[in-house]
């Protein structure tokens, strides 16, 4: 695998810090794929995430979003002694994170037939949208109008 030295960036950018902690982060990450998952987009500003947590229930799963990152944690509670001749539905615990970008929130999150599903939408605030300032003429000065999205 290559590996990318951001070093030249960091001399010419400013506030991008995050950014290039998300890319060496992914470069050295070894993760396993366990719980698999599907990341969807629904429309412009919506996504989903579903898990699939076969073997776990709703009380055994924590989810947890802060700052920019959601965390969803598994643990099965008590371990009743069982003689398994074959045991292929993991059990084990689970600790995955997304890295959310900015104005991105969870919306809801629902778990049902063994998959957990997380709606995600990204709302900008209104200060942050595109504005249409218009230009005035010699005496009186323009009117900053919202743009129709």
């Amino acid at each position: 695998m290559r590996t990318y030295d951001f070093a030249p960036l960091w001399r010419s950018t400013i506030g991008f810090d995050r950014l290039f902690d998300l890319l060496d982060e992914t470069q050295h990450r070894t993760e396993d794929n366990y719980p698999p998952y599907n990341i969807e987009r629904l429309g412009e500003d919506r996504y989903q995430i579903s898990l699939a947590l076969a073997g776990f229930g709703p009380d055994e799963i924590a989810v947890r979003a802060e700052q920019n990152v959601l965390t969803v944690e598994g643990r099965k509670g008590d371990r009743d002694q069982h003689e398994y001749l074959y045991q292929g539905i993991s059990a084990r615990p689970f600790k995955r994170q997304f890295n959310l970008a900015d104005y991105v929130q969870v919306k809801t999150a629902a778990f049902d037939n063994g998959l957990l599903r997380i709606e995600l939408v990204r709302e900008i605030p209104e200060a942050m949208k595109p504005r249409r300032i218009a230009i005035g003429g010699g005496a009186s000065p323009g009117q900053i109008t919202q743009k129709a999205a």
